[in-house]
Formats: C-alpha cells, structure tokens, sequence
C-alpha cells in the first residue's frame, strides 16, 4: 500500500512538472522577456541585482558629444539621440530579458569631466557617450567591448595657413575639459619644439565656438565629435581637418569595475550586435545618414579598424 502510495505521488509530481513546463514554453512563445524565470541574485552581481531591486537604470549620456549621445536642440520633450545611446538601447532591453521584467530608464546627464566619477560611485549604470578606454580610466571604471575607433585629430580655417602640427608654433589651441587630447597636443607640441598657448571649452560646443569666433587657431579633439560639431555650425565649409593623427583611440560602454555578470552582459548584447550586423546598420545611421537636429550627415564611412575590433572584438585600452 505504501509502494502504491509512493507510485501515485511520483506521478503526480511528473504531471505538474510536465505541466509547469508546457506552461512556460507557451509563456516564451507568446513573450520571451516575461517567460524568463527571474534571475537569482546572488547570480546577477550588484549592478543587475540593484536594477532588480529597484525597477530602474540609471543611463548616464552627454548633451551635446554628436553622433555619439546628445540632446538636440529645439527637442520639446528632451530625447537623447545618438549612436552610444541606441547601442545602450539594445544593452537595456538585454538587462530585461535578463531579470525577465521590465525596467525604467532614467537619464543622466554627465559632462566630459565628471563622467567617470559619476559611473564610479554608482549614480549611472552605464555612460553612454564618447570615452575613450585607455589604461588609466580602466582604474577607476571598466569597458565594453569596443564600439568606435577615433583618430584625435586638429581642426583649423582654410585661410589659416596652417598645415601641420607644426605651424601652431604661439598658436591658440582648444581642446575639451575632461578629455584626452589636451594631453596629446602638449606631447604633439614638445615632440615638434614648440609653445602654444592652451585654451579649455567646458564643453565641444563652446569649444567649437571658439574657433568660429577667431579666439583660437585649432580644436584638438575626435574626429567624429569634432565633425559633429562642425556639420552643426555656420562655418562647416570654411573648417578643415589637418593630415596629421596625434592619436588613435578606442571608444567603450562605461560601466562599474568588478562587476563581471554585468560586464558578461554588456559584452555579450555588443557581440550579438555585431555577428548580426545590427552594428553595422546603426553605425551607418549616425555616421553616413542623415541625423537631428538639422538633418546634417557626416559622411564619415566606418574605418578599416573600427571594422577590425568589430571582427575580433575586444576591449583593450589605447594606453
């Protein structure tokens, strides 16, 4: 009688068991993201286990660092555009499928100087910008996979007369707080022997502004935030690169150090996006179409590198 009890009750258990699978499988056929059995914290690290705590992601972007993540002007409800930012799109709907709930995305805005200390103390998840990975930031934060490659580059008037580095000798030069190409017009400057007198803008556009106005010669800074900053303004024709490459530097998610499970995550969603050529759709969107606010395009076709990090990727440091 107690075998025959026993037999009954493993039955039953295969039935309900049989039938919590069916149900889920239904469950992912109708919608994947609900279907998904919620994730064990202890599994997911602090920043996935904080995002299911609290229902939301804290997305940090800048306000005006164009194609990459920027608030175009005019924008009555203030949404963010941008080539990182639709990247990070794709990273937060992988964060959902992983909790299997849906989550609030809450906008930061960070500058080129306090972008690192904001994802450092926790007040983004991720930065969603501009910024270079190199060997000292990876102190502090850690990085995605690559996902642009820039050329630090010098933009000057046509009527300049300036072709190289060279010709900045008592020159007036701009670069952006917080980035790194201040750094690398001064080692350009002792390299070539000569002085120049260095300005700071707060941010591109003031630097750009700078150099439309005549109080200085040259903006240093990434080829795409400078082209960016120059299909926006009223001297796009008259404004030219220089030959010379002071650098070449890889762009990466920020996100908080000594969060593998996140990281796994962020890494995963950009190697998804690249084996499937998503990347690659999104790359041409900001970069070879046309984008907002005034419909500029800034014809910058995707560099045989940037298409190297996207066949082996990686998230090496340029230094």
């Amino acid at each position: 009688m107690k075998n025959q009890s026993m037999n009954t009750l493993r039955q039953i258990t295969h039935q309900i068991r049989s039938s919590a699978l069916l149900l889920l499988a239904l469950l992912a056929i109708a919608n994947p993201v609900a279907a998904q059995a919620p994730a064990v914290p202890g599994e997911m690290g602090p920043t996935l286990s904080r995002i299911a705590g609290s229902g939301t992601i804290f997305v940090a972007h800048r306000e005006a660092a164009i194609p990459f993540s920027y608030v175009a002007s005019g924008d009555s409800d203030a949404a963010v555009h941008g080539y990182s930012w639709e990247i990070c799109g794709h990273i937060i709907k992988a964060a959902e499928a992983r909790l299997g709930r849906e989550v609030k995305v809450v906008p930061v805005v960070v500058s080129a100087n306090s972008r690192i200390m904001m994802v450092k103390v926790g007040m983004a998840d991720l930065e969603c910008g501009a910024t270079t990975n190199n060997v000292a930031r990876q102190k502090q934060v850690a990085f995605s996979n690559t996902i642009y490659v820039a050329n630090v580059r010098l933009m000057v008037r046509k009527d300049s007369g300036i072709k190289r580095v060279a010709d900045l000798a008592n020159k007036r030069v701009v670069t952006t707080l917080g980035t790194t190409a201040d750094r690398l017009i001064k080692q350009a400057a002792l390299a070539n022997n000569i002085t120049m007198q260095y300005l700071l803008g707060r941010s591109h556009p003031e630097s750009m502004g700078m150099i439309i106005r005549g109080e200085a010669d040259a903006y240093v800074g990434d080829d795409a935030i400078i082209a960016g900053e120059r299909a926006n303004s009223s001297m796009q024709d008259q404004l030219v690169f220089l030959d010379e490459v002071l650098a070449t530097e890889p762009y990466g998610i920020m996100l908080r150090r000594e969060d593998p499970q996140f990281k796994t995550l962020v890494d995963d969603t950009i190697v998804g996006l690249m084996r499937s050529g998503e990347l690659e759709r999104i790359y041409n969107k900001w970069f070879m179409s046309s984008i907002p606010p005034n419909g500029a395009n800034l014809q910058m076709p995707m560099s045989e590198k940037l298409k190297a990090a996207i066949a082996n990727p990686n998230d090496r440091p340029a230094y």
